[in-house]
C-alpha cells in the first residue's frame, strides 16, 4: 500500500499510528468481543474511551472544572446555530467578527433567531488578515464576542486573540490543538473535529458552566448544551466511533509532548514552506504576513492555467488536496497536526521542481 501525502483542508490526514491501533482494534476492542462501533454507547467499556477522551481534552488544554467538555454530532456547521440559541436572550444582540467564509456563515447562522453586531469586517481587504485586538470594539450589552481564530479557505489566523468584556467565543476548527491557549479567556470553543482531532461528524465545544445557564425554556432540549453536559455527552446515541478516535488521537499529541511541543513541530512545518513562497515572485501568497495560518497555507501562481497544471502534476506525483477552495481558486496545503514534516519537504521539493520547470514558460510570459 502506498500512501500519499495529503493536504486535504476537511476531511483530513490522521495520525498513522491511530490508524494503524484502530485497524487493529476495529474487530474487537479490548477483549470485548466486538468493534467500538458495534458496542453501546451505554455500555463500561464505551464509558471508559468516552471518560478517557474527555480527561485527554482537559489535560492537553489545561482546561477547569468551570467547563464542560461535549462531544457533540453536526461538526461546526450546527453550533453556528446552536451557540446563539444558548447564549443570546431575548432582546440582546451578538458581536461578530468577520474575517472569512467561516466567520461568514456563523454570523448568518446567527441572524436567523436574534440581532447581530458586525463589529470588524475584513472583506474590504479581500479577507487577507485578522483584526489587531485594538482594531475590535464591543457593542455594550452584547451577548458575547465571535471570531474565526483560523479561516480555511483564506489561510489567516488570529495570532493575538483580543481581551473583551463579554464572553469570547471562538470557532477554532481549522486549529484546535495545534498551538498552546488560555482556554480561561473565552467563554466557549468549539471545533470540527475531521481537520486536526479525529474523524468528521462531531464537534468538540468546550464551554463555561454558568454559560449555559442563559438557555431560554423555549429552546429544544436537545439543542441545549446543559442537557449533554449533565449527561456527559451520552443524553443521545452519540458517533461513537469519532469519540473513540479522538481518544486515540489526544494519546497520540500527548505521546509528543503536548501541545507546546505540537506547536514548535506546527511553525516549522509553516515557516518551511512559507519561506519557499516568500523566496521568489513565482510564488504568490495570500495572507498578509502577520496573520498567516499554520495550518492552511494559500497562495497563487501567475495564472489559472499554471496552478491547474501545478495541481494536475503535483496529485501524479503522490501530493494530494493542493486544490484551493472553490470560491476562491489557486493552491491551499492543509498541514494540519497530522500531516508529518516528510509531506511538507516532499512538496517543498516539488515546488522547487516545478519552478525551474515553468518560470519562463509561455503559461508566465501570458499572465504578464
Amino acid at each position: 500500500m502506498a500512501r500519499i501525502h495529503n493536504f486535504n483542508a476537511g476531511p483530513a490526514a490522521l495520525p498513522l499510528p491511530v490508524l494503524e491501533q484502530a485497524r487493529e482494534e476495529f474487530l474487537e476492542y479490548n477483549c470485548t468481543g466486538m468493534s467500538v462501533m458495534e458496542m453501546s454507547h451505554r455500555s463500561k467499556p464505551f464509558a471508559a474511551i468516552n471518560e478517557a477522551a474527555e480527561a485527554n481534552v482537559r489535560k492537553l488544554m489545561g482546561i477547569s472544572d468551570d467547563y464542560a467538555v461535549l462531544f457533540l454530532q453536526g461538526g461546526a456547521s450546527l453550533q453556528f446555530a446552536m451557540l446563539p440559541m444558548n447564549l443570546r436572550q431575548e432582546g440582546q444582540a451578538a458581536d461578530y467578527v468577520n474575517t472569512g467564509s467561516w466567520a461568514s456563515k456563523a454570523l448568518k447562522e446567527a441572524k436567523v433567531t436574534g440581532a447581530v453586531n458586525v463589529i470588524w469586517d475584513g472583506k474590504g481587504e479581500n479577507f487577507t488578515r485578522a483584526p489587531r485586538p485594538e482594531e475590535i470594539q464591543e457593542t455594550p450589552g452584547a451577548a458575547y464576542v465571535h471570531v474565526c481564530s483560523n479561516e480555511t479557505i483564506g489561510g489567516i489566523r488570529f495570532t493575538e486573540f483580543p481581551t473583551t468584556t463579554a464572553p469570547l467565543v471562538a470557532d477554532m476548527s481549522s486549529e484546535i490543538m495545534s498551538r498552546v491557549i488560555d482556554v480561561n479567556r473565552f467563554g466557549m470553543i468549539y471545533a470540527g473535529a475531521q481537520k486536526n482531532i479525529g474523524p468528521a461528524g462531531m464537534a468538540l465545544v468546550i464551554v463555561r458552566k454558568e454559560l449555559m445557564e442563559r438557555c431560554p425554556e423555549t429552546v429544544n432540549v436537545f439543542l441545549r448544551y446543559k442537557t449533554h453536559a449533565e449527561e456527559s455527552s451520552l443524553y443521545n446515541t452519540p458517533n461513537t466511533w469519532a469519540i473513540y478516535l479522538l481518544k486515540l488521537v489526544t494519546d497520540w499529541v500527548d505521546s509528543l509532548g503536548g501541545l507546546a511541543a505540537m506547536e514548535r513541530l506546527n511553525e516549522e512545518k509553516a515557516q518551511a514552506l512559507y519561506d519557499v513562497l516568500d523566496g521568489s515572485d513565482f510564488w504568490r501568497p495570500c495572507a498578509q504576513n502577520a496573520s498567516r495560518s499554520t495550518m492552511n497555507v494559500t497562495w497563487r501562481l501567475p495564472s489559472e492555467e499554471l496552478e491547474e497544471l501545478f495541481i494536475k502534476e503535483a496529485k501524479a506525483g503522490g501530493l494530494e488536496g493542493l486544490k484551493g477552495h472553490r470560491s476562491v481558486g489557486g493552491i491551499r496545503a492543509s498541514i494540519y497536526n497530522a500531516c508529518p514534516r516528510a509531506s511538507v519537504d516532499e512538496l517543498i521539493a516539488f515546488m522547487k521542481g516545478f519552478e525551474a520547470k515553468y518560470r519562463d514558460s509561455a503559461f508566465c510570459t501570458a499572465a504578464g
